[in-house]
């Protein structure tokens, strides 16, 4: 399982444990893998504590930070965030925001005591990843960052690449693999639609390998329905050169997944997820509920692209966070399909441990189907 990206990164195992908790960063980095912190939700401040307490609890071994700064979003020539956002938030359609907000009364949802306050959240740009990525960069154990939407920019690529470090991206089809070829990536996540989180409609069977040969010498990872050593198996018979995980670690012991989300991603099946725009403004696979169906309604308002359709609904996330009973047909729940597989809760170790356990199985499995030549 030593292939040539888990050598370069000094990692026992071919395991990107992609998550937002640091403590399972943490775990399946001192388990052998790799974790790779989601940044896209932290302030730089808030990122600097996060990424100082995983230093604190991995000592040399590497992990990974992920921000998403997408190929093309509203306003993207804009680089100072406070502009951005005050324009972002002036275009947002006020039945946007009207629409969220009775969804949630129609569901009994309470409203904010101090809802007139709240301030539009930006995310998914330049301006509010390029700050995560310069914090990241102050960490000598971050070994690579990778961008969750698109190619990052060059000058963003340069900044890594010259501090020693990996950057690579996830794509969901061959042609947004060119483009990371392109661009001098060092490595290419290839996401299959059944992925939890943004994702593209290509299966993960047929993305894999049109991918690896798009990629020639730049190693793959493969992303999308992955659960279980065969799964991984399969991938890197493939020729990817490890597996990127998210869905996976949301049930585990050590992630912070709220209980009710626990509770839902631990009754659900595979057949009962959805890509949409509804939250992001690009395709998430997640949980189908009241909110998917009300937004994918021919006659309810569209999603607004990305960033726009995030801050929109901001005032919803806040009210279904802070009122999470209440929410539990609306709750934004991203994950993979591979959910119906997420039935019991394990320590993030275990799970590592059993991935590597059952790729070992399914490797003599197959090697017993070899005609005996001796």
């Amino acid at each position: 399982m030593q292939t040539d990206l888990c050598k370069k990164l000094g990692i026992d195992f071919p395991i990107f444990a992609f998550t937002h908790c640091r403590d399972v960063v943490a775990a399946v980095t001192n388990a052998g893998g790799i974790g790779v912190l989601g940044a896209v939700g932290f302030r730089p401040e808030q990122l600097a504590i996060e990424l100082d307490w995983i230093d604190e609890h991995v000592g040399d071994r590497p992990y990974g930070v992920d921000v998403i700064i997408p190929n093309k979003y509203q306003g993207q020539d804009e680089k100072d965030e406070e502009k951005l956002r005050t324009m972002i938030s002036a275009a947002i359609p006020q039945g946007h925001r009207d629409f969220a907000d009775e969804l949630l009364d129609a569901h009994g949802v309470p409203r904010l005591n101090n809802e007139g306050k709240t301030t539009d959240r930006l995310s998914m740009t330049e301006a509010t990843s390029a700050p995560l990525v310069d914090i990241a960069l102050q960490h000598d154990n971050v070994k690579l960052i990778a961008n969750a939407l698109g190619t990052p920019p060059p000058e963003i690529i340069r900044q890594i690449q010259d501090s020693g470090r990996m950057v690579g991206a996830l794509c969901g089809s061959p042609r947004h693999a060119k483009m990371h070829v392109d661009a001098g990536l060092d490595f290419i996540i290839a996401q299959g639609g059944e992925g939890g989180g943004h994702t593209g409609e290509i299966g993960s069977m047929v993305l894999w390998p049109e991918v690896v040969d798009v990629a020639g010498d730049i190693p793959v990872i493969a992303a999308g329905g992955i659960g279980s050593g065969r799964q991984m198996y399969a991938a890197l018979a493939m020729g990817t050169q490890g597996v990127w995980c998210g869905s996976l670690w949301l049930t585990v012991a050590e992630a912070a997944t709220t209980p009710i989300e626990k509770e839902l991603l631990l009754a659900a099946n595979s057949n009962e997820t959805i890509r949409s725009a509804s939250v992001t403004g690009k395709p998430v696979r997640m949980l189908k509920n009241a909110w998917t169906e009300a937004w994918d309604a021919g006659n309810n308002p569209q999603s607004l692209d990305a960033p726009m359709q995030m801050m929109a609904v901001g005032n919803a996330m806040k009210r279904m966070r802070r009122f999470p009973e209440q929410s539990r047909e609306l709750m934004f729940v991203p994950v993979g399909q591979i959910v119906g597989r997420l039935n019991h809760v394990m320590n993030a170790r275990d799970v590592v441990m059993q991935l590597v356990e059952e790729y070992l199985e399914t490797s003599d499995r197959m090697n017993g189907l070899l005609p005996d030549v001796s």
